[in-house]
């Protein structure tokens, strides 16, 4: 009988990184990464040996429930919190929506359904002009529906990041949340989210009737800048594996949930996480989570330095290359950017970044989100949001590195752009 090694491929053996080969180069970290090796086992290992049922009182079901608890520890560590305060879920575009969801319902037990016509009555929520959409289409919905107020803050034009100043001055009796990112996924701007939150709570402490909740998507920093959640002072922050090396799952860290903090659940179901989440938890994925987040703890100031080190050196040969027919879109006065990302747009007619890209032989890229990949042949909103011109938005390349990028993937990668461009501009 073939043994577990034999019966499943890659088990018990070492994984490689092949996001980057002789023929290609992956240069759009931002928008998904490749699985950490030790997750890829991580998770394997799960796989075979934690197959049981969390809920079940035998040896298999307290083997899984006991990974989910580990996996829940170090997601926890990561972001500076308590085991208790973390719940697994399907990803960031849920973590997003139980928040939202959660404010509106809680301002509703609060002070009951509006009736029509009564404003005061109306919960309102304030997110800012650059938010990925499952902010920004939840409180559009949340608004249509008549369900919620909203007031989306415009980023500043100058410092491409939204100004606290600006969010306070959209408080109202009425607000119920403030969703603010913690880093913008395509220019890589950082907003000041500990800031808002520490000017919000001395509203809070001015009026009480104030009761304002804090949110921030940290899916874009997580894993490329420090996060500690008692710095940024939040009541939420939305976790997201995938950008960090981790599977297609996530979590949402609760600040003392249904006690500092209401949290309701979107699902009926089960009594799995605490009643807040219910269906049987995904063992195996879960486990990955808490690989990519031990992994996070362990080497984030190596990781952050490297890729600051390939982000500078890349800024540098493409100054080299392409001179003054170079722009950058995400060099913002007094405002800091994640160590990862270049948003760079090559000026001249018929250079689109989508033209350009598709032109590239090696170079895996994107011109913006990747949610918005649909639309590639129009100008990113959030550029034109930041100010920059809409023909120069429109030949926008974003370029965000990983932990294995190197000098020589950089050299190959212009070289690429050069190619790409010198064959666009002789009209083909």
């Amino acid at each position: 009988m073939a043994n577990q090694c034999d019966a499943f491929p890659g088990h018990g053996r070492e994984f490689r990184h092949t996001e980057n080969s002789h023929d290609r180069i992956y240069m759009d970290y931002n928008a998904t990464t490749p699985v950490a090796p030790e997750v890829i086992q991580a998770t394997n290992e799960a796989l075979w040996d934690a197959w049981g049922n969390p809920s079940s009182s035998y040896v298999e079901g307290m083997k899984a429930k006991a990974l989910i608890t580990r996996s829940r520890e170090n997601v926890a560590t990561m972001v500076g919190g308590n085991p208790e305060d973390i719940f697994f879920t399907s990803g960031g575009t849920e973590s997003n929506n139980m928040v939202l969801h959660s404010a509106i319902e809680h301002f509703r037990e609060q002070h009951g359904d509006a009736s029509e016509g009564d404003d005061g009555n109306i919960p309102h929520i304030i997110s800012c002009n650059v938010e990925h959409d499952s902010v920004k289409l939840v409180a559009e919905h949340l608004k249509k529906k008549g369900k919620a107020d909203w007031t989306s803050v415009p980023v500043s034009k100058v410092t491409g990041r939204v100004e606290a100043d600006d969010v306070v001055a959209a408080v109202r009796p009425t607000t119920c949340l403030v969703s603010i990112m913690l880093a913008n996924n395509e220019t890589g701007i950082i907003m000041p989210v500990g800031e808002i939150s520490e000017r919000v709570r001395s509203l809070k402490q001015q009026d009480k009737r104030v009761r304002v909740l804090i949110h921030t998507d940290a899916a874009q920093a997580l894993g490329k800048i420090p996060v500690d959640v008692k710095q940024l002072g939040v009541d939420y922050l939305t976790i997201v594996g995938h950008k960090f090396y981790g599977p297609r799952i996530g979590a949402l860290f609760v600040n003392d949930p249904g006690v500092k903090t209401p949290l309701y659940p979107l699902l009926i179901g089960g009594r799995q996480e605490r009643n807040f989440r219910p269906g049987t938890e995904n063992t195996p994925m879960i486990a990955g989570l808490g690989k990519a987040a031990e992994l996070v703890t362990a080497h984030l100031s190596d990781y952050e330095s490297h890729m600051l080190e390939i982000r500078e050196y890349l800024e540098e040969r493409l100054k080299a290359v392409f001179k003054d027919k170079l722009q950058f879109n995400n060099h913002f006065q007094r405002s800091d950017r994640l160590p990862n990302t270049c948003n760079v747009s090559i000026l001249g007619q018929g250079l689109q970044g989508w033209r350009v890209l598709s032109h590239c032989k090696k170079l895996l890229a994107s011109v913006g989100a990747a949610c918005h990949s649909a639309h590639g042949d129009r100008p990113s909103p959030i550029l034109l949001s930041c100010g920059v011109a809409p023909e120069v938005a429109s030949n926008a390349l974003r370029l965000s590195v990983g932990r294995k990028t190197s000098r020589e993937d950089v050299d190959a990668a212009v070289e690429d752009l050069q190619e790409a461009v010198k064959l666009l501009e002789h009209g083909h």
